[in-house]
Order: structure tokens, then sequence, then C-alpha cells
């Protein structure tokens, strides 16, 4: 092994390190090309992006943490700037006021949390960015070309902080991050992203007019691919993979093996 089983930990936190990264070790089999790309400060940015409702961000997650890199939600920032707006009752037609608002709002993500939980004005906004009033204006937020400007740029700087990164989102492959080490563009038919979205709402015991649902992905499918800025497209040299029958855990099986054969090629 790369690290005795013999090191004297200062403190429990040390204990759990050493321990991580002896499994981190394990886990990436001790090929000598696994443990050069996935050495622990070689930077690689891994992009995940397609439309709503394909499973994107508890994907990239778990991927993040089998590979031991951090994990970036995109979203998460326009979510946080449609609260924006609706918090500070800007109207998401008035793009001035409401992009030197966000700018303002300094968007960021507490680390420490798992996931990464997404800050504006200091304070951690948890769950209020998934509530139906947030989603329902967060597409045209997100067009909004002065704001994308500004979250691309918190991107990059984010990944300059955290190089070794899962990030998703929409334009992560084709506009973020293009050269990104590897490319993933998930889907999944609007009925089955339906399907899943009530299945998750009526197991927070709310309730999933599925119809309504399914009216509601195609309307923000093509809200997300006909804005002029930063549409949803499939980046170029993006490995597609439909998840319409696909359970997560063999989405994340999938996305980690391409990973891994990609990191073992020269």
């Amino acid at each position: 092994g790369i690290m005795p089983d013999t090191v004297q930990p200062d403190s429990v936190l040390e204990l759990d390190n050493a321990r991580v990264t002896r499994a981190l070790f394990r886990s990436l089999g001790n090929s000598p090309q696994a443990f050069n790309v996935f050495s622990l400060e070689q930077p690689i940015i891994i992009t995940i992006d397609g439309p709503a409702g394909t499973g994107k961000s508890s994907v990239a997650r778990h991927l993040a943490a089998r590979l031991g890199l951090d994990f970036l939600d995109t979203g998460a920032m326009y979510r946080a700037a449609a609260l924006i707006a609706i918090r500070q009752r800007i109207a998401i037609t008035d793009h001035e006021p409401l992009v030197a608002a966000v700018e303002r709002a300094d968007i960021r993500f507490d680390w420490s949390m798992d996931p990464p939980g997404v800050l504006a004005f200091g304070e951690t906004l948890g769950d209020r960015i998934r509530k139906p009033d947030v989603t329902a204006i967060v597409s045209p937020v997100a067009g909004i070309p002065g704001l994308r400007r500004l979250m691309v740029q918190r991107q990059r700087h984010i990944a300059s902080l955290h190089p070794r990164l899962v990030t998703e989102g929409r334009d992560q492959g084709s506009v973020v991050f293009p050269d990104a080490k590897v490319k993933f563009y998930l889907d999944a038919t609007p009925e089955e992203r339906a399907r899943r979205r009530a299945a998750q709402l009526s197991a927070a015991g709310m309730s999933a007019d599925e119809p309504r649902l399914l009216r509601e992905i195609i309307e923000r499918d093509r809200s997300d691919m006909s804005r002029a800025d930063g549409p949803l497209v499939c980046p170029e040299g993006a490995v597609v993979i439909d998840t319409s029958a696909m359970t997560i855990e063999r989405v994340i099986d999938e996305l980690e093996a391409r990973v891994r054969a990609k990191a073992r090629e020269p």
C-alpha cells in the first residue's frame, strides 16, 4: 500500500484522513496509470450536462465521492440568483438591478457541507432554493446574459480553487469547461423524468400531479434549449448516456467505469 497502516494519527480527524486516503488508493486499484491521473494533486475536471430531471446532481455527487473529487452543482447558483430576485422583489425582466444584486450577494459554497451548501449574502440557503417559486423562474433567470457571464466566471474561479472537480449543469462541457478531461451528457425521456420527479415528491410526502410535471418538464426543456446564452446542448466530445431505463446506481457505475478507462488512456 501507499500508506502504511502503522501511521500514528495525531487526532481522530487525521485518522479519518489516513483511512480515507488508503481506501481511495485501494478503490483506485494499484495500476500506475490510475495512480497518475487520480493522484491527489492532479487536476481533473469532469462535466455532466443534461436537461432537468435526469438525476445529474445525485449522479455527480456520488461520482465525485467515489473518485475523491469535489462536486459543483451549478444549478444551485442560478437557483440562488432566482431566490434573490424573489426576496428583493426584483422583476426578472430588470436585468441590470438583478445582476447587481447577485454580484453583491457573492454566491459561494460552504465546502464543509455534503453536498456543499450554497450561500448568498453569507447565509446558507438550504432547501429554500428547491421550492416551486424558485423552480418556476430559474430558467428565465439563467437566460440573462449578464448573469450567465458572472456565473461562468464564478464557476471557473471555483475550479481554480477546487481543480479536482465533477461539475454539473447545462453548459459545463460546452461553455464553462470546454477542455474538460471527461464530458458526459445525461438524457432521459420527458415521461421518465416526470415519473421520477413524481416519485421523489411522493416519497417526500408531497402531492405529485404527473401530467402537470410532464408539461413543466417539456416547457423547461424548451426554455433551456432555446435561450441565446449558454443554452442546453450536448457538448462536443461528450459521452451521451440515456438513463431512461437505468437505476441511478447503474448510471454512477457506468460513468465511473468510463472515467477510469479514460484515465488509462495516454
